[in-house]
């Protein structure tokens, strides 16, 4: 990817994405020009002395809407920066978001705009200058922040050149759907645990077999949900019914 990938958030609060953004993997992957992340106050685009964002819902009810005007508004601007990109309301409504999700919208070279809903919701007629929206999880949040913060980082995890190992993206959890192996590091023995000897024999087709027999081992029995639509091949099925010290 020659150009960075573009990302804007639309929020009414930027104080809290702009720090994450500017930290760690992604900060630094803004250093390197991989990555451009862009945070918008929606307030921006209110208008009037005191810049109001929400309004009553109509038909009456709890809490606040927010207004179609500013949002919308922001949208557009935001487009206009990004041409292309995909815009998505962070939503409990939308499909919900997932590895194979974060490896769709990195390969949209355009870039993408993620609003940040807050209070009871936005008015409905936002949806028409939107792509879509997408959930972080059945669960709720105050607002969109903290579920677009999740996106972002794990999109851009997989840009190139934004992880140190190219390995690291391929090996972690639900890349083949399947859970993360144990790691260890120095020392050797903590309050008396041990590191597993395989992985300290420097038999690395041993201890390709062994993480690979553990990631099996963990997804059937903490995410049986997720091991239920794995395609086993002759090969894993064969690793499962061994034990581990016959590894």
């Amino acid at each position: 990817m020659s150009t960075p990938f573009r990302v804007e958030l639309l929020t009414l609060f930027p104080g809290m994405v702009s720090g994450y953004l500017g930290a760690s993997i992604l900060g630094k992957a803004q250093e390197k020009g991989l990555l451009s992340a862009t945070v918008t106050d929606v307030r921006e685009y209110a208008e009037g002395k005191h810049r109001v964002t929400d309004d009553a819902p109509y038909g009456g009810g709890a809490g606040m809407v927010m207004k179609p005007e500013p949002l919308v508004a922001a949208i557009e601007a935001a487009r206009t920066r990004l041409p292309g990109a995909r815009a998505l309301l962070m939503s409990p409504r939308g499909p919900a978001f997932t590895q194979a999700t974060a490896r769709e919208l990195v390969r949209h070279e355009a870039g993408l705009i993620l609003v940040c809903g807050r209070y009871e919701g936005v008015d409905e007629r936002v949806m028409a200058h939107l792509d879509g929206e997408l959930s972080l999880g059945d669960f709720v949040l105050t607002g969109g922040e903290v579920a677009a913060m999740a996106v972002v980082d794990a999109v851009a995890r997989l840009v190139p050149g934004v992880l140190g190992n190219v390995d690291s993206s391929v090996t972690e959890s639900f890349e083949e759907g399947l859970l993360e192996h144990p790691h260890y590091t120095r020392p050797p023995v903590f309050r008396g645990s041990e590191v597993p000897a395989v992985l300290q024999s420097g038999d690395h087709a041993r201890i390709a077999r062994w993480r690979r027999w553990k990631s099996l081992m963990l997804t059937r029995e903490r995410r049986p949900d997720l091991f239920a639509r794995l395609e086993l091949s002759a090969a894993d099925q064969k690793l499962l019914a061994r034990r581990e010290e016959d590894l």
